[in-house]
């Protein structure tokens, strides 16, 4: 009986290639060739098989100028392997030292970030769809434990993927980066290596022991397979339970966004009682999922982050948290925001400075316009006495504001916000002329303002009022507050002072009409 040849590993990652979709007929394939085992080892498979996929390849290499020599012997050799194996090739240098200096990162942080907006540049300079690197299982292994040192949830155990785009910083970039080594051990390459006689470099700063990787490779994985010898096998094994796990979370999470979230502009708005509802696991992935969706990267979120917002979900409104890249997670009555501005969701525009009205006349201020016109007791109609008895907003219920009808659970039609709705786009007040005065202004509010909120026998801290009526955080500093020169007549949208009310014995009547002006 003839016993049937093993495959070949230029076989092997044939299969593996196609398995994944990693390529397609037609396109250029950017290889990023270090000059070690595993990138010389890759290059020379793609090359045998470029034909048979039907693709064309390009070579990339960066001198991070970290060696000193031993840098530019590294730029040599790929020079002279890409023209041997006739591949035309990039090879630049770049200052990682001084980028690191200038974004304040660890030396592997800023090398991987510099060599991978090389290669984004390079892709997109020769036409290139895709990255090919040289990753093999050995450095799944070691992804998989670094995330557990360093603390991961079920995403740091899933490690790397065959294909992954990568959202490059400053600049926003995107790479698509391949990995047709991710299923083959480290010595299969350098056996391939040798038996090809492509006599790779070898990069001595990989015997320090000084980054974590080289830590994890040199003395963890050794200790723990004097434990368990196929400790690799059984972390591969979680890395597939764990990607199976996430694709399930994926689904799941792509059921609910509809329910749960909506997006305005750079704000995620979270509906609180529909989040709440929802299993710990779905709303941890769902966070990352909303964080990833603003900033198409989860780089520097780590597994703390989100534990952090999870033991905030129930804490008083108002509370925020703030996340890497200038996120911010803030908890209102009845949703979350997350974003870099959450004030942006705001009905109201930025009010700065003060604004003197014109009485009677038209002032218009940064995205109002405000109408005075004072008429007699008597001109004033049923309905303009009804709102004498409670709340002066046209469109409100008694003790709602007019934007906010929080027990409502029906979205906004014309903001699109679960929980809060804008009933009339103007609103208008009535005020004793004689108590209010002739100087009147409007301005965002102030440390300590006070105000007697109609129907209470005493003043209250504006800041106060807010809370108990349930303003958003994010709302408060741009609502205008119309004021006198003793005191607060207005918070506009919620409530007028008790003492300028209109009583029987108001003689004539101040009525201010509030227009919001979308420029």
């Amino acid at each position: 009986m003839v016993r049937k040849k093993p495959p070949t590993l230029e076989q092997r990652v044939k299969n593996f290639i196609r398995e994944h979709n990693l390529v397609s007929r037609q396109t250029c394939l950017l290889v990023a060739v270090s000059g070690g085992p595993d990138s010389s080892c890759l290059l020379d498979i793609l090359v045998r098989l470029k034909d048979e996929l039907g693709i064309t390849l390009h070579v990339a290499h960066l001198d991070h100028q970290l060696r000193g020599a031993e840098s530019r012997a590294d730029a040599q050799y790929v020079a002279e392997l890409a023209q041997r194996l006739g591949v035309p090739a990039t090879i630049e240098r770049r200052d990682v030292k001084a980028y690191q200096a200038e974004q304040h990162l660890s030396l592997e942080e800023a090398a991987r970030e510099v060599r991978y907006r090389f290669l984004a540049d390079t892709a997109s300079a020769t036409g290139a769809s895709r990255v090919a690197v040289g990753h093999t299982l050995d450095d799944q292994a070691e992804t998989i434990l670094m995330h557990l040192v360093r603390g991961t949830g079920t995403r740091g155990l899933r490690g790397l993927k065959s294909c992954t785009v990568w959202q490059l910083p400053l600049g926003g970039k995107r790479l698509t980066v391949v990995r047709p080594l991710l299923e083959f051990y480290r010595q299969e390459t350098a056996d391939y290596c040798q038996s090809h006689q492509l006599r790779p470099r070898i990069d001595a700063s990989n015997l320090s022991r000084a980054p974590l990787r080289n830590r994890i490779r040199q003395q963890l994985i050794p200790l723990l397979q004097s434990y368990n010898p196929r400790v690799v096998e059984a972390l591969l094994r979680t890395a597939n339970i764990a990607a199976d796990e996430l694709a399930f979370l994926d689904e799941e999470t792509a059921q609910q966004w509809s329910e749960v979230a909506q997006r305005q502009g750079n704000v995620i708005t979270l509906d609180k009682e529909s989040f709440g509802r929802l299993h710990p696991a779905l709303k941890r992935h769902l966070l990352r999922a909303s964080i990833l969706e603003l900033l198409g990267s989860l780089k520097d979120i780590e597994t703390r982050h989100i534990e952090e917002i999870m033991a905030a979900l129930n804490k008083p409104a108002g509370k925020q948290i703030s996340l890497p890249d200038g996120l911010i997670f803030s908890i209102e009555y009845d949703k979350y925001l997350l974003g870099s501005d959450p004030a942006v969701l705001s009905p109201f525009p930025i009010l700065e400075g003060e604004f003197v009205l014109k009485i009677p006349g038209e002032t218009r201020l940064a995205g109002w316009q405000v109408e005075a016109t004072i008429i007699d007791r008597e001109q004033m109609t049923e309905k303009d006495e009804s709102f004498n008895t409670g709340w002066f907003i046209r469109g409100s219920v008694k003790g709602q504001s007019p934007f906010t009808n929080y027990s409502s659970p029906s979205p906004s039609k014309e903001r699109g916000i679960k929980g809060v709705r804008l009933i009339d786009n103007d609103f208008t007040a009535y005020f004793d002329l004689d108590k209010a005065g002739d100087r009147i202004i409007v301005r965002p509010r102030k440390r300590g303002d006070r105000f007697q909120p109609l129907g209470l026998s005493q003043p209250k801290k504006l800041n106060e009022f807010m809370i108990d009526a349930k303003i958003p955080r994010a709302w408060r500093e741009r609502i205008p507050v119309v004021c006198s020169l003793r005191h607060i007549l207005w918070l506009v949208g919620w409530r007028i002072d008790e003492r300028v009310k209109v009583t029987d014995n108001t003689r004539k009547v101040l009525r201010l009409k509030v227009v919001r002006i979308v420029e």
